[in-house]
């Protein structure tokens, strides 16, 4: 589901009548960037080095975003954008007479019935970004001793559940995973390896950035200087996404069978959708290794005196 995940979202940029059939100068540059931040050993080790570095870092893939600003006019693949002042005005009253059932009426039964494969669908996605945010923290918290960071995924699925039931009253969204998605769960993730210094808790890295974020909404020089690179941003974190969901989904896979299996999963998601994956992942499971025993699996990663060593095969 993870792997399927990721690459579903990079197909969303590289796909047939993607973004970068769109913006190709911008999202190569961009995206060039922003993982050589994010990812790069070389310049984790150059950022240790300079002060100037760290603070590029620390504010993860903001300048990419103000890069592709920059570049996008330039290359002419977006307007240059046209800067207001002053507060916006969100659509509260559109949203409430066009978009929730007060106004247009409440579903019919059959409606309800017909949405059970979407359903089935988002929640298999839900899980596959929860597993993904549950190993982000936990190989953040192994960096961070000093902080207990107490991730239940039962308590997620009731926040979740209670927000999207509020959600689907006063304003229907496809929001289904937590406040942090893929790329501001690494940036996070990252500095908060870095100490204290650099960031106290992870609640507060997180809430810090939902709570920036939610204010640039209401500000109107922040949304007009980003709204012609909207869908250059949402192409950078969906290939961010797809970077760490194909590694997470790879690192979780313990035999050469479930790497296989999960590797087959991942085609049918991208290519059928989420609730066809899980189907043939489910057969597959069974027909692979149904009776299997232990002693019969080759392992992918194993540990020894706590350190991971691959095990390669000729």
């Amino acid at each position: 589901i993870i792997m399927g995940a990721g690459i579903a979202a990079v197909n969303t940029v590289f796909g047939k009548q993607g973004y970068f059939e769109k913006y190709p100068w911008s999202i190569t540059i961009c995206i060039g960037l922003a993982f050589w931040l994010l990812f790069s050993n070389y310049f984790k080790s150059l950022r240790n080095k300079n002060k100037v570095l760290q603070v590029i870092s620390n504010l993860g893939i903001l300048p990419c975003i103000l890069l592709a600003v920059l570049v996008a006019p330039l290359v002419g693949e977006t307007m240059w954008p046209s800067i207001k002042w002053g507060f916006s005005n969100p659509s509260f009253g559109e949203l409430w007479s066009h978009w929730t059932f007060w106004s247009v009426g409440f579903p019919s039964v059959k409606m309800f019935v017909q949405a059970i494969p979407m359903v089935f669908s988002a929640y298999v996605i839900l899980f596959g970004e929860m597993i993904q945010a549950q190993a982000l923290l936990e190989d953040a918290g192994k960096v961070r001793p000093d902080e207990l960071v107490d991730y239940n995924p039962n308590r997620s699925h009731l926040i979740f559940g209670l927000r999207n039931c509020l959600m689907s009253i006063i304003g229907p969204d496809i929001t289904m995973c937590g406040p942090l998605w893929a790329a501001m769960q690494v940036v996070v993730c990252d500095r908060y390896k870095h100490g204290r210094k650099a960031m106290d808790s992870i609640n507060g890295g997180a809430g810090s950035f939902r709570f920036g974020t939610l204010t640039g909404y209401f500000l109107m020089p922040i949304v007009t200087l980003v709204t012609p690179i909207l869908n250059i941003a949402l192409a950078l974190t969906m290939m961010v996404q797809g970077y760490v969901s194909v590694r997470i989904g790879i690192l979780k896979a313990r035999t050469i069978n479930d790497l296989g299996i999960a590797g087959v999963m991942a085609a049918v998601i991208v290519a059928r959708g989420a609730a066809w994956g899980l189907a043939v992942g489910i057969v597959l499971s069974l027909l692979v290794l149904l009776g299997n025993k232990k002693n019969l699996d080759v392992n992918i990663f194993v540990r020894e005196d706590k350190k991971t060593e691959v095990k390669e095969e000729v």
